[in-house]
């Protein structure tokens, strides 16, 4: 992303991204192979949560599987380090659980500029212990509160 940003506006970008090693550099690939045991990697063309290894709660087996499939194709993996997603209760089937969380802001650009929607898009893994929050992949969403003054406002999805 910042090569895009740099690319298109000839700035740098203003908020950082997530360290990225595209796999098809002999050097990020060396470093994605030495690490798959605490990396997450992904398809470049891949979307929701297909396609991927959590290294952290991988198997052995399911390890050296996806190792054979970056040797392979080495220019459809991108790997990112393993982000620490903040936990909030859920209602399950056995009761409140903590389950991990993501929180996509949305932000709208036109010809009034541009505008933070207040809210946004909290999505959260189902499953135990999963870092997955794709809904594809047995994720879901929560609703999620803005607080404006002394107004709480919740934004449902």
């Amino acid at each position: 992303m910042p090569e895009i940003v740099r690319y298109y506006t000839g700035e740098e970008a203003k908020l950082p991204n997530v360290e990225t090693w595209r796999c098809r550099d002999p050097k990020a690939l060396h470093h994605t192979l030495d690490n798959l045991d605490k990396l997450v990697v992904k398809l470049v063309d891949g979307s929701g949560g297909y396609g991927m290894l959590v290294g952290p709660t991988a198997s052995k087996k399911e390890i050296e599987a996806f190792r054979a499939q970056l040797k392979a194709q080495p220019d459809r993996y991108i790997a990112q380090p393993t982000l620490p997603l903040s936990t909030v209760p859920t209602q399950c089937d056995d009761g409140m659980s903590p389950r991990h969380v993501d929180f996509r802001p949305f932000v709208l650009t036109g010809a009034n500029g541009v505008t933070i929607v207040p809210g946004g898009l909290t999505r959260v893994a189902l499953r135990k212990g999963s870092l997955v929050v794709n809904s594809s992949q047995g994720g879901g969403t929560k609703d999620s509160f803005v607080l404006s003054g002394d107004d709480a406002t919740a934004v449902e999805h």
